[in-house]
């Protein structure tokens, strides 16, 4: 099972370094990562998505905490969250089907942000089941290039699970 990880750190030199160590040592893979300066000066946040069942997590956290400059770990996998990534999408788009690549875009509120003779850059910002909906729909045009950041997350305060209200809408 994917398990999204928010740990607090200390931004100091060499502590990513040490986090990604302490994965490479035990075998895990880090599916996504996303790395930002949080809400306190001095403080970073980092988002990311390992692979594992409760008990393999559980041993990561600990594992974390014993690393110096680690503040605070949080699997926010089953906590209402607000999560997005950004994508930067590279796509055929010919004078014959240029229009339909735009509409298509224009579904997932992707923004154009480079127009060339045959292709168009498209900027998709979303939570991470938009972002490979689109890439399957204009898969048919043909992807040259992908670039995507790592998914963030922050907990809602509000506590409401937008997952479970999607899954009451399609029961109605």
């Amino acid at each position: 099972m994917k398990h999204t990880l928010s740990v607090l750190v200390e931004d100091e030199a060499g502590v990513l370094t040490r986090i990604a160590g302490l994965f490479a040592r035990r075998g895990f893979n880090i599916e996504s990562l996303a790395v930002g300066p949080a809400e306190q000066v001095g403080i970073s946040r980092i988002t990311m998505v390992v692979t594992g069942d409760d008990r393999v997590i559980e041993q990561l956290t600990k594992q974390l905490y014993k690393l110096i400059n680690v503040l605070k770990v949080q699997d926010i996998t089953t906590i209402p969250c607000v999560e997005r990534e950004l994508m930067l999408l590279k796509v055929n788009a010919t004078a014959s089907n240029r229009s339909e690549v735009v509409e298509l875009s224009q579904i997932f509120r992707a923004r154009v942000v480079d127009v060339a003779e045959d292709s168009l850059t498209l900027e998709v910002v979303g939570d991470p089941g938009k972002i490979v909906a689109i890439v399957q729909v204009l898969n048919k045009f043909g992807i040259r290039e992908i670039a995507r950041t790592g998914k963030v997350a922050l907990t809602r305060e509000s506590g409401v699970n937008t997952e479970f209200l999607k899954s009451l809408e399609a029961k109605v």
